[in-house]
């Protein structure tokens, strides 16, 4: 397809149709094949919400492990008929295809690189035509509605609509949990036109004095007044929310939407390197070491994604130091399944223009050969578990378990270097602005 013929009615219309084909031939697989298309969660989902429409709890359903919200959203899955049964498939598809343009918009934005349409819609198609996308969505994942909140909070934030970004952030976290991880970069990235300056006109060889840094005056200055609206409004949807759950739903909600990921030991499909000794500890509880190493896997996971990578890089590029903080926390997950990588993907089009992968193409292949050859590892011996009946625990799901997050930490270390790389060319651009100022003058 020449790039000339790139508009976003054909790129649109082509992004909807191909979703308009899987959902098809998702019914007829469901209807003709003993291998379903459609996704185990998606019947969870759906059974959830026909459990709503009783007037039941959604916990009634065993594994529901989400907030009743989302079974409310998907009511009229409770309805008769085929259409209304695949409402959520069409839910989820819409949302990718309204995610896919908040990408475009974002890249056309001056505050999002001012591309024209026509490579702002080359780098959209990552996602817009990605079959892997269009497959989890039509398969029943309810990943493409979080995308879609995910990256129209960015679009919020980088056009300072500061109470419409509160409100999307607290409600993708009460959705899922992991977009808590943005909160500090956006705090971080939201600094006041003073700051700004001053931080220009600072050299990095010559960085605060630590004295300075945690001194009364500097951290009530950090507190400007975007950044206080975002924290008093994301706190007050997600509190909101959280409350009117649990007057409704009481203990189970709070036990099945969030403290059971503290402690879940999933281990079926699960790419991390955890998943030998979450098998370990699903099969034998009281056999396994008294100290759960499931429940303290999040730690390193918090530090790198939630903290340092927000401290290091958000106010160098907001949207890449999102992309790496998403990257790190599925990379450094107890669990990792195919559908998490939607959660990093949907940055991707605002991080490759300038990426190492592009600028360096064989560095790109290498990477994408890796990362894909490495899943192919792990799904051989998955289907010699799974279909064959092998043992492959021991050393092959681990080793290749492992070998996967490698690869995963190898293309982070690079992410974060080009990150970086960007934010050191962008202050060297403002300070010979500032230098040019000083000459007129």
């Amino acid at each position: 397809m020449s790039s000339s013929y790139l508009t976003p009615t054909l790129v649109f219309s082509s992004a909807i149709a191909l979703r308009v084909i899987f959902l098809i031939y998702g019914l007829l697989q469901d209807a003709y094949s003993p291998f379903k298309y459609t996704d185990i969660d998606y019947m969870v989902f759906t059974d959830a919400a026909r459990y709503v429409s009783q007037g039941l709890s959604p916990y009634e359903r065993e594994t529901y492990r989400y907030t009743p919200l989302l079974a409310w959203i998907l009511l009229p899955t409770s309805w008769p008929g085929t259409f209304w049964f695949s409402f959520g498939k069409l839910l989820f598809a819409i949302s990718d295809v309204v995610a896919g343009w908040f990408i475009l918009v974002i890249l056309r934005a001056p505050e999002g690189g001012a591309m024209t349409t026509e490579r702002a819609l080359k780098y959209a198609c990552i996602w817009l035509l990605n079959p892997m996308v269009a497959t989890i969505s039509t398969r029943g994942s309810s990943e493409g509605l979080l995308a879609v909140l995910v990256v129209a909070l960015l679009w919020a934030v980088i056009r300072r609509r500061i109470v419409l970004a509160g409100i999307l952030l607290g409600l993708s976290v009460h959705l899922k949990i992991y977009p808590f991880i943005y909160g500090a970069s956006i705090v971080w990235f939201l600094e006041s036109p003073l700051e700004s300056t001053l931080a220009q006109k600072r050299s990095p060889a010559t960085p605060e004095p630590i004295d300075q840094l945690l001194s009364i005056t500097t951290i009530l200055k950090f507190f400007n007044r975007s950044r206080i609206i975002l924290i008093i409004s994301s706190l007050l949807i997600f509190i909101s929310l959280n409350i009117l759950m649990y007057a409704i739903y009481s203990t189970p909600f709070l036990e099945h939407t969030f403290l059971y990921h503290l402690t879940r030991i999933d281990h079926r499909h699960n790419f991390s390197p955890y998943n030998t000794l979450l098998h370990l500890s699903s099969a034998a509880p009281n056999k396994v070491s008294s100290l759960k190493l499931e429940s303290l896997a999040f730690l390193p996971q918090i530090l790198i994604s939630a903290i340092l990578i927000p401290i290091a890089l958000s106010k160098k590029d907001l949207a890449g130091t999102m992309l790496a903080q998403t990257f790190a926390f599925v990379a450094f997950n107890k669990v990792c399944t195919s559908q998490y990588f939607l959660w990093y993907l949907i940055f991707l089009p605002f991080y490759l223009p300038y990426s190492s992968f592009l600028s360096s193409p064989r560095l790109g292949i290498l990477a994408l050969t890796l990362w894909v050859g490495a899943q192919a590892i792990w799904l051989h011996q998955a289907y010699q578990l799974e279909f064959l009946g092998v043992s492959t625990f021991v050393p092959g799901l681990f080793v290749s378990g492992l070998l996967f997050f490698l690869v995963n930490v190898w293309i982070l270390g690079i992410v974060i270097q080009d990150i970086g790389e960007r934010g050191s060319h962008a202050a060297m651009d403002g300070e010979e602005r500032i230098r040019g100022t000083k000459k007129n003058d």
